[in-house]
């Protein structure tokens, strides 16, 4: 079906140039009331819920698995809870763009603690440097 068997019936309304544009003046526009209450959510709201003790709490770690280079974009998407090849193409994009990327991927990959490690690669070197 072509666009001139089916015209827009609006066309007609549309004005197109330089004008006013006519202003009300004075009346009351009808408005809704406003709202005046407040719900709280019951027992019976399946959509609310109370935080449990089962849920874990999000840890940014570098993954030992499924990482390409050190794991900082797989860690962060792991983090955010996005595809780790979104971050790696914003990583690629930022490299593209003045090379900010490279130093946030170096200083991820020092900050940030692989997984089953408590600490960093940055932190236990200062460790090391205190002893």
């Amino acid at each position: 079906m072509a666009i001139r068997d089916n015209p827009d019936p609006g066309w007609r309304n549309i004005r197109a140039g330089s004008g006013l544009f006519r202003m009300v003046r004075g009346g009351r526009w009808p408005q809704a009331e406003a709202m005046n209450t407040t719900t709280n959510p019951g027992a019976s709201d399946q959509t609310w819920q109370q935080p449990t003790a089962s849920s874990r709490p999000r840890v940014l770690r570098r993954p030992t698995e499924d990482r390409m280079l050190a794991g900082v974009a797989a860690g962060i998407a792991d983090y955010l809870d996005v595809d780790p090849n979104l971050i790696r193409v914003v990583f690629a994009v930022l490299t593209l763009f003045g090379g900010a990327a490279v130093l946030i991927y170096l200083a991820g990959w020092l900050l940030i603690p692989e997984e089953g490690s408590d600490q960093s690669i940055a932190s236990g070197f200062v460790q090391s440097r205190q002893r």
